[in-house]
């Protein structure tokens, strides 16, 4: 058997595995490189593979650093299945539509070719079966799946993949992307208990996430002072899992009178759709979020909330005083609407951006995590003086204790660790902790390395 790693190697997107036996060639994700420049060129490169050639894609999650180039793979000739869960087919239609509008702006303003049109996105989903966690699946050609609970957004899959080649048969684990438990609206990450090959992400290999109530405490203190100095507090928001759970929190804080009202606006018509998506798969959530929202219409009501679809509506959150809240996409400030809310508010030290989710290197959100000033927006330079702040307790990714936990739960050595989609130094550090502390053999792959396992 082949292992090829075409994408997810000492990087955080771009996902993408290749395993090839005599009788079939499978991907475990498509993702999208995200960042900056150098990513963007990165997915207009051709696959090393062909396409046409490929027999099944495995998807463990709906963000695009997982699902970004099936459109693409289709565009070249794949004619095979994909298999996901329910809810990562309809969170997935989503952000793939959304991207392809990106896709088709940024190519007229750089006088590219699209990466991919919207008859792609389309027809991915001719091509998608969806399953259940924990269903076992034979496909025939020696590939067996079955997919479990990854705690980190909603449909969110580890994949075990059982492949057959003549008398040898290997069970591979991708974690896709590991939960940050408790989650409040999802059952936490399940733990897997044998495998011959595991592929754990490491996005926070080198760092440990604040706790529940320190994350929720430096919540409060960031709406206390942004609210109490009449300022806007402008969250880049990641349109799943995250924009919700924040809402959920800062609901809870106002309501127990543990910070000033005012007014939330989600200025995000990828958030809104999303959150719209909660409400057709209860069977999803945890036990907790169906009782709460059981007794609800919608999904996050609130007279508080203003959800602002269109472009006329966004531009009138410029006219409302403040103090008031902001969330809005994308969460790394690299495109969409929270980029003109950033060039607006930045400069203004009444004001407060608040980072909650990983940044990835180059993009805008990770220049204001390291303070950078000023910031190049939309062709402006623009400064600085807002309060910059970040809780890394809200990441929907497992720190690195969590990560760790997960891969000592294997219980007898895997033959092989593979630490993956992570900056190199957090890889690194993931891997030489599994070493020293599992006694696994564990290694950080380079990019479009192959080998034979």
């Amino acid at each position: 058997m082949k292992l090829t790693f075409c994408g997810g190697a000492q990087v955080v997107t771009g996902a993408n595995y290749l395993l090839e036996t005599s009788q079939a060639k499978v991907l475990v994700d498509c993702g999208m490189e995200q960042g900056d420049r150098h990513a963007e060129e990165t997915n207009y490169q051709p696959f090393s593979y062909n396409p046409a050639e490929i027999d099944f894609v495995f998807i463990t999650h709906a963000h695009v650093d997982h699902v970004g180039l099936l459109p693409k793979l289709l565009k070249h000739g794949f004619k095979g299945k994909i298999f996901m869960t329910p809810p990562t087919r309809d969170l997935a239609y989503l952000n793939l539509v959304d991207s392809e509008s990106i896709i088709h702006h940024e190519a007229e303003e750089h006088h590219l070719e699209p990466l991919y049109e919207k008859q792609d996105v389309e027809a991915v989903f001719d091509h998608v079966e969806t399953t259940g966690y924990q269903q076992l699946h034979d496909l025939g050609k020696g590939v067996t799946f079955r997919l479990r609970n990854a705690g980190h957004i909603l449909g969110s899959s580890i994949v075990e993949l059982w492949l057959e080649d003549g008398a040898e048969k290997k069970k591979f684990v991708f974690s896709g992307d590991l939960g940050n438990p408790p989650v409040l609206f999802l059952d936490p990450t399940e733990f897997i208990d044998e495998a011959d090959y595991v592929f754990v992400e490491s996005a926070y290999g080198n760092r440990i996430h604040e706790g529940r109530a320190e994350r929720k405490n430096k919540l409060e203190d960031v709406l206390e002072s942004s609210i109490g100095s009449g300022g806007v507090l402008v969250i880049p928001a990641f349109a799943l899992e995250r924009t919700q759970e924040i809402l959920f929190e800062m609901e809870d804080l106002i309501n127990n009178h543990r910070v000033p009202d005012c007014p939330i606006f989600i200025d995000s018509p990828l958030a809104i759709a999303m959150t719209e998506v909660y409400e057709k798969y209860p069977d999803f959530l945890n036990e907790r979020a169906r009782a709460e929202f059981a007794q609800k219409k919608k999904f996050l009501e609130s007279p508080r909330l203003h959800f602002t679809k269109t472009v006329e509506e966004s531009k009138a959150i410029n006219h409302v005083s403040p103090p008031k809240i902001i969330m809005a996409g994308s969460g790394m400030s690299t495109a969409g609407r929270i980029i003109f809310h950033e060039r607006l508010y930045l400069p203004d030290p009444k004001n407060t951006i608040l980072i909650i989710g990983y940044q990835t290197q180059h993009s805008l959100g990770r220049k204001l995590v390291d303070h950078v000033s000023p910031v190049r927006i939309m062709g402006e330079e623009v400064p600085v003086r807002a309060h910059v702040k970040a809780i890394g307790g809200y990441s929907a990714h497992a720190d690195q204790t969590m990560l760790l936990n997960w891969v000592n739960h294997f219980q007898t050595p895997p033959r092989k660790v593979f630490v993956v989609q992570g900056e190199p130094e957090s890889s690194q550090a993931l891997s030489q902790l599994i070493r020293d502390h599992l006694g696994f053999d564990a290694s950080v792959p380079t990019a479009s390395e192959e080998m034979e396992v």
